[in-house]
């Protein structure tokens, strides 16, 4: 796969893609009666991730702008994989994204009878046989795309001996693997899924809806085609490995003259730093690697969310990465810049010390407290202010002072002043450190005239940093997560290697550090941009005794430096 040029992700309003343009052709020449009735298909067997989130966003967008319908029907043909749970975590993630299925929501579960009737038909038609091999001999002879397939010793059965044995798979009497039903179509087929394809299969297994009353289920290529024919569905669009598909969807639609649905299909999203594999991603949550299918590491919505993800910066994200016909690699940092500027135009600015070092203001009185007046969010002032208490004890970062720095270090150090963020200017006088020689503590001075950090007499200050009162700092856990794997491209693993060896072992660091006090209150899921830190979400498990905060996204944006210096700005 190659990746993306950098010219087709500017941000500029681009005009139909291909997809839109056929539905738009199709409008034009009144086929399907002038509808567009798109549909959102996902197996029920994991929690979705954001390569669905670009699919969703498709499906139920494309339906939005053509003024259609678009159905929600979950692909529950495999009840070995398949629980409740996924199909509750799926429509909670495509709610959260922002997208109403209405009352269509199906499952293929709903139309397993009539799915049997249809390969009843195939069989009278003398397009479908009863196969006595095992999976294994059925794959050996299907050949290869230069050799034609062997024939099945069964393939010659009479339609009577066909319908008697698949009545008599239903009915449970041969135990799993020791039949299937296959289409009868062509064993020298250049296209491979053309050599007498699997339909159906016997497999005793509890069913998430219709429990124990089949005990044979339809594979995916004839139960998906089917399904979208009996709603009526236009325009069928699928990721790009379903390409060599659409003759064998075309052939049952065919050969059981019923509606026949248009299949599209497009490149699916790849992402630099991340797997996109439910397999993958289910033994990263197996083994441990990751808390769960919600780890804020993970590429799934519920875990995107939980990090602090907003649906419209992933919306945003799959109108920016638009639609393509052939595969591509999209780099993960054109992610992190659609929530940078999601957050940068919602996110309330406060302060957060995350390494905190001790400054005494040996001139501020002791004993007080004043209010400060700090600035909500300064791309929307409508948002509003906020007081902070400052006091003579405050917290800064160790990052920002240097007790021997390099020229070019403008922060405190000794006898360089700095702006504290909307207070005083103040001054380094003394460093004192412990018995081991480290810096435990600073004393400064500040000058009562800079209040609000103007300065009274137009003198220069370089830096402004940020801070904490000490007396008033509400103790916080910080989850600083960065990127999973080490490796850019983790799916390509090399040889004898598996792809949970390039897992960062960084990914997550667990600190304790100090914010604002008003958010003692803050709720689960809310934003804040960390002033000069980057934007962080107040965790789903944080509470009044223990507030938790996950780190969204540091602020610095390499996507958009790339851009400018790209066009030209």
């Amino acid at each position: 796969m190659e990746t993306n040029s950098i010219e087709t992700r500017k941000d500029k309003k681009s005009g139909p893609n291909f997809i839109h343009q056929i539905i738009e052709e199709d409008i034009r020449t009144n086929k399907y009666g002038g509808r567009v009735h798109t549909r959102f298909p996902p197996e029920p067997n994991g929690y979705l991730h954001i390569g669905h989130a670009k699919s969703i966003c498709l499906n139920f967008g494309t339906a939005e702008k053509y003024n259609g319908l678009c159905n929600l029907r979950f692909d529950d043909t495999n009840p070995a994989k398949e629980e409740t749970e996924y199909v509750e975590s799926i429509k909670e993630d495509v709610r959260w994204l922002g997208f109403d299925w209405g009352e269509r929501e199906y499952y293929a579960s709903d139309y397993f009878e009539r799915l049997y009737e249809y390969a009843v038909k195939l069989i009278k038609k003398g397009k479908a046989y009863i196969c006595d091999m095992s999976a294994e001999e059925i794959s050996t002879n299907r050949g290869t795309p230069s050799k034609p397939g062997i024939e099945s010793p069964s393939r010659n059965r009479s339609v009577d001996e066909n319908l008697t044995l698949f009545e008599q798979m239903r009915t449970g009497k041969f135990p799993d693997g020791s039949k299937v039903l296959r289409a009868k179509i062509d064993m020298a087929s250049p296209n491979m899924h053309l050599r007498d394809p699997v339909i159906y299969r016997i497999l005793h297994a509890e069913h998430h809806r219709t429990e124990n009353k089949w005990c044979i289920y339809p594979m995916y290529d004839f139960a998906h085609g089917q399904s979208d024919s009996i709603e009526r569905i236009t325009h069928s669009i699928c990721t790009l490995e379903f390409e060599v598909h659409r003759p064998l969807y075309d052939w049952f639609i065919r050969e059981l003259e019923i509606y026949a649905p248009q299949q599209i299909e497009f490149a699916r999203l790849n992402l630099t730093y991340t797997v996109m594999s439910k397999r993958k991603l289910l033994d990263l949550v197996q083994n441990g690697s990751v808390k769960g299918w919600d780890d804020p590491r993970m590429p799934t919505i519920c875990g995107l969310r939980r990090r602090g993800y907003t649906p419209e910066s992933l919306r945003a994200f799959s109108e920016k990465v638009g639609v393509a016909k052939r595969e591509n690699v999209i780099d993960v940092a054109l992610l992190e810049h659609c929530i940078r500027e999601d957050l940068n135009k919602r996110a309330i600015r406060v302060m957060g010390v995350l390494n905190p070092l001790k400054v005494i203001i040996t001139n501020y009185p002791e004993g007080v407290t004043e209010n400060l007046t700090a600035i909500n969010n300064p791309e929307d002032e409508s948002m509003g202010t906020r007081q902070i208490p400052f006091s003579r004890d405050i917290y800064i970062e160790k990052e920002d002072f240097m007790e021997n720095p390099p020229k070019q270090f403008f922060r405190l150090s000794p006898g360089n002043e700095v702006r504290l963020r909307y207070a005083y200017f103040i001054k380094c006088t003394d460093v004192v450190k412990n018995q081991n020689g480290e810096i435990i503590e600073l004393h400064c001075t500040y000058d009562p005239a800079s209040k609000g950090g103007k300065s009274p007499d137009g003198r220069v200050v370089k830096s402004t940093i940020h801070w904490i009162s000490a007396h008033s700092a509400l103790k916080a856990e910080i989850l600083l997560y960065d990127r999973l794997f080490l490796k850019e491209a983790p799916d390509e693993v090399e040889e004898g290697k598996n792809f949970i060896g390039y897992i960062n072992p960084d990914s997550l660091k667990i600190i304790t550090g100090f914010v604002e006090p008003w958010l003692h209150d803050a709720k689960p899921e809310s934003k804040y941009q960390f002033e000069r830190l980057g934007y962080f979400c107040v965790d789903k498990d944080s509470s009044h005794e223990k507030l938790i905060f996950n780190r969204t996204v540091t602020l610095k944006d390499t996507w958009a430096k790339i851009i400018k210096k790209r066009i030209g700005k």
